[in-house]
């Protein structure tokens, strides 16, 4: 409807066009919709072109945000392990110390 093309919603809706659905349609799909005019179908194919490069975009983003949060992850368990070694070795050193005595 925002692209003026509100004449295929009652064919999109009765044939359960969705999102997902929408993003696979192609010329000679929409053209078995009922979308007759190839301008009309030119505006289509290229706001899902827009739509595919804004999912991509986000997906990349998503990636890149899931790999950051893992590596700090990682580098705090690192951490974690090396206090824990250090706070080891000072127990150890504390009762090799009291042994000697």
């Amino acid at each position: 409807m925002s692209l003026n093309l509100e004449q295929y919603v009652s064919e999109f809706s009765a044939q359960n066009i969705n999102g997902e659905h929408l993003l696979q349609l192609d010329g000679s799909k929409l053209k078995a919709l009922g979308m007759t005019s190839s301008q009309d179908r030119a505006i289509i194919k290229r706001k899902l072109k827009e739509m595919k490069t804004s999912l991509e975009k986000a997906r990349k983003a998503q990636e890149k945000m899931e790999k950051q949060r893992e590596k700090l992850r990682k580098k705090e368990q690192e951490q974690l392990q090396r206090r824990s070694k250090k706070a080891d070795k000072c127990s150890s050193d504390a009762t090799e110390g009291t042994n000697e005595q």
